[in-house]
């Protein structure tokens, strides 16, 4: 029977940010993963560059059941904090486009980062263990069953991520044990990720699939500017990742494909300009020829832009700056970035991220219901949720 204060479970970023800042005040930690490595889905994040951060993080980046939940932890360490000690280890990093932060070498380096505090910090982090069993103990604490035997401790924290990349060993033990203690969760849900089409329309978009847009993208009052991209599934890019936090299946959302005009005024000078111009030409030097073609074929309105009458030119800008898809689904946890929903912050303490109504248990990270925008903002809630449990376990 092995006896310590704090046993962590998940050895990624928001379980080392906790333990090495448990560790450092003192306490006892053991971080179990069930893994052969600690930090996977850092490895593969950013294209294995790791987007660590974002310049600017607020609340809005972020969707929750309870909007107001998130403030207090990235008001207590900001992405400033991260920044400053990534600088302290002398890692190099860039900033792209949105703010977004990546390391110049490699996502190696936020993982050895981690694992140093860690530790500096005295903290254990113990590999290919697997948790069969949690029980909470009358004296209190709990006490968990595991393949490598059995383990006390006073705090448990469970910062076991969501159910993304099921190649890199995600699991719904957080679910499962946040339940056999009676807390809510709120459905998950694959997110950041790609939509599907049906069989029909994915026949008829077959051919552009490899072209990237940028194009504006709406759906249940949240909008996004970036890349749309088509693919042999559907629909990818960023702005399809973005829009699929606020989509559920059976929505339609939409596409202004030309967000940066007025379309119908354009038209209408390209009508003075080149009145015997084909309609899918004009609208081809913008969107490219193929997309330009199959939207047009669509939408029945190809032909020489003096034959459109006002009338019909502004239904033509309607369909092309107000476009509908209701995609058959997404290409699920397979692909997805990130998992929507979890466990329901209303049983938790925004201070503390333990749980209102079991002492001692406490949940960070994306296993929580709460899921950040596309652009270091999700690495910036498990270092944030982290840091604050890692005052109080």
């Amino acid at each position: 029977m092995v006896h310590t204060d704090v046993v962590v479970v998940g050895a990624g970023a928001a379980g080392l940010m906790c333990a090495a800042q448990a560790g450092y005040r003192g306490r006892q930690v053991l971080v179990l993963d069930h893994a052969n490595k600690p930090g996977k889905k850092i490895l593969m994040s950013g294209g294995g560059r790791c987007n660590f951060t974002n310049r600017s993080v607020s609340p809005e980046n972020f969707v929750c059941n309870n909007p107001h939940f998130v403030i207090s932890a990235l008001k207590r360490f900001t992405q400033q904090d991260f920044i400053d000690l990534v600088d302290r280890h002398g890692i190099d990093y860039h900033e792209r486009e949105w703010g977004q932060l990546f390391c110049n070498d490699s996502s190696k380096q936020i993982v050895r980062m981690l694992l140093t505090e860690c530790d500096w910090a005295q903290v254990k982090v113990q590999t290919r263990t697997q948790i069969s069993s949690v029980q909470k103990l009358q004296s209190g604490g709990y006490e968990l069953q595991s393949n490598q035997g059995s383990i006390r401790c006073q705090s448990l924290v469970l910062a076991t991520g969501g159910l993304s990349f099921p190649n890199a060993g995600a699991t719904d033990l957080g679910y499962r044990i946040a339940q056999q203690f009676s807390l809510e969760l709120v459905e998950p849900q694959a997110a950041l990720v790609p939509f599907t089409l049906q069989p029909k329309e994915l026949n008829r978009f077959s051919s552009l699939s490899g072209i990237a847009i940028e194009v504006e993208a709406q759906c249940n009052g949240a909008s996004f500017r970036e890349n749309l991209l088509f693919t042999h599934r559907g629909m990818s890019g960023p702005v399809i990742l973005q829009i699929s936090n606020y989509w559920s299946p059976g929505q339609t959302f939409s596409i202004n494909l030309f967000p940066k005009i007025n379309l119908y005024d354009w038209l209408l000078e390209q009508r003075k300009q080149h009145p015997k111009a084909e309609l899918r030409n004009i609208l081809g030097e913008m969107l490219t020829k193929r997309l330009a073609q199959v939207l047009c074929d669509l939408w029945d309105c190809d032909g020489p832009i003096n034959q459109f009458d006002e009338k019909r030119l502004k239904a033509v800008s309607e369909q092309f700056s107000c476009w509908k898809i209701k995609p058959s689904g997404t290409e699920g946890y397979r692909t997805a970035e990130v998992t929507r929903g979890g466990v329901n912050t209303d049983g938790l303490s925004s201070k503390t991220m333990e749980a209102k109504n079991v002492p001692g248990l406490y949940f960070i990270g994306e296993v929580m219901d709460v899921t950040g925008w596309l652009g270091g903002y999700n690495f910036q809630w498990a270092w944030s949720s982290g840091f604050c449990a890692g005052q109080f376990v």
